[in-house]
């Protein structure tokens, strides 16, 4: 596997670079080694063109090479002049001068946009165990599909469920990052690239990922089982956004367990091949446009039990799957970001058997807010008020709600993207990601939902808001 080196790069590509920057540039030396130099840089060129063609040719290295092939095309004419014994063409040097500026330009578009949009590069988990995963489908016989108008059509969800696993061989595979195949993770990204309004090639790095998961791996050789905990993606989001996260938590033994919402998430496959696309969409009309989010809403909250229900009926064996007897739902937490945390909490307030709850940079939607008899846990952006007057208010609201201790943690730097896989391969844009950085974001995310549930599902001991309060301005309710 090819390794990657400056900025991002992989070596072929960093050697294309060079080459191209090569051929840019002979025209400024002087005349015995001019010919040579383009000679050389042209042959670099051309050998890792063909290296990168053969190992995968990314977009970003697309105007490096249109510049390449364009300096060649002047060059060669130029070679086979001298060969002839004609003096070669040349442009005049306030003519050469400024073409040579806005090809050295076009050649920097190439690492520039590398390390903007890079192939993320997932962190290897901290915890003792291996990590494993594998992706189920499941069909609630007693819901039917409310966005479909078939009458027999029910509920169906994909889960992928991130575990404890035994250590994989040396150089095993390791899963893709969003979906089974390759094909699978090009549709999911194009679909995400679609809803967010944006060409789909952007994307083609991150769906060409691979995770720090092994696909199917038998589960940990140890004792006793492993909390679950359930996590829902943001609006038009996908189980998968969150796997770094999802890995962490494996990694120091929990199960995580990322479910995909059909109609909701921008793409969901399912088994048979099947695409399932988003119908969320605004109308334009605020009083419609909240209806609907409190329903889509309500349809997660009744996907987060179901998955519940699901996970007790694997463990007991009724289903078939890796983690028989090795699962304890009755210490589940349901998390959730944006959407998803609005979800995640009103699963909690109407399903009692999960024992904590997150709520990520989710906004309530409970249109009937009462009484939690569970520890809540909200991770927040800075929000202004003059912006979002309504936000901390609910989410306060929702806190003082609960007969358990809640904690609202503002975390200054963060953007409402930054608690996701987003900073790992989006520019690292303010208003994207946050200013916390591609790897400091990742760490805040881990070490206060991990503290969080270690207190309130394995009842480690120690100062919750004294952790909470290292990372923003933290609140107890």
């Amino acid at each position: 596997m090819i390794q990657f080196f400056w900025g991002g790069m992989s070596l072929p590509e960093n050697v294309a670079v060079l080459g191209a920057v090569g051929l840019v540039l002979a025209r400024w030396l002087p005349p015995g080694v001019r010919r040579p130099t383009t000679v050389a840089a042209g042959a670099v060129v051309a050998a890792s063109t063909v290296v990168l063609v053969v190992v995968g040719l990314r977009w970003q290295l697309v105007p490096v090479l249109v510049v390449a092939a364009v300096m060649l095309s002047l060059a060669v004419p130029a070679l086979v002049r001298r060969r002839d014994g004609r003096p070669a063409w040349r442009a005049r040097w306030w003519l050469a001068l400024p073409g040579t500026v806005v090809c050295l330009g076009l050649i920097a578009t190439g690492p520039a946009a590398v390390w903007a949009l890079p192939v993320p590069v997932f962190p290897r988990p901290s915890g003792q165990f291996a990590v494993g995963t594998s992706v189920l489908q499941w069909t609630d016989p007693d819901r039917p599909e409310t966005a479909t108008p078939a009458p027999d059509d029910r509920r169906t969800v994909v889960v992928q469920l991130w575990y404890p696993a035994r250590p994989s061989a040396a150089g095993a595979e390791r899963a893709r990052y969003a979906g089974r195949t390759a094909h699978e993770a090009h549709v999911v990204f194009g679909a995400l690239a679609d809803y967010l309004g944006v060409p789909g090639f952007l994307f083609d790095g991150a769906a060409d990922a691979r995770t720090r998961s092994a696909p199917d791996a038998a589960v940990a050789d140890t004792d006793g089982s492993f909390p679950v905990v359930l996590f829902s993606p943001g609006l038009g989001g996908v189980r998968t956004q969150n796997t770094a996260w999802a890995e962490e938590l494996a990694s120091r033994g929990y199960v995580v367990v990322g479910v995909d919402h059909p109609y909701d998430s921008a793409a969901v496959v399912l088994t048979d091949g099947t695409i399932v696309r988003t119908l969320v969409a605004a109308t334009g009309d605020d009083a419609e446009d909240e209806r609907r989010a409190n329903g889509w809403t309500a349809v997660r909250a009744a996907d987060l039990s179901f998955v519940l229900t699901q996970m007790g009926r694997l463990d007991r064996g009724e289903i078939r799957g890796p983690l028989t007897g090795r699962l304890d739902t009755d210490r589940a937490a349901v998390t959730g970001h944006s959407a998803g945390g609005a979800a995640a909490l009103l699963a909690a307030r109407q399903d009692a058997r999960f024992a904590a709850v997150i709520d990520i940079d989710g906004a309530p939607r409970d249109p009937d807010p009462g009484p939690f008899h569970q520890p809540v846990l909200a991770l927040s952006q800075p929000v202004d008020p003059a912006v979002n007057p309504t936000y901390l208010p609910a989410l306060t609201h929702v806190l003082n709600l609960s007969t358990e201790t809640g904690y609202l943690l503002v975390v200054p730097g963060s953007a409402h993207a930054t608690f996701t896989d987003a900073p790992l391969f989006l520019p690292p844009v303010p208003s994207l990601v946050g200013t916390l950085g591609r790897t400091d974001a990742l760490r805040m995310t881990i070490a206060t939902t991990v503290a969080f549930l270690d207190a309130t599902l394995r009842n480690a001991p120690g100062d919750l808001a004294a952790l909470l309060t290292a990372y923003g301005e933290a609140t107890v309710y």
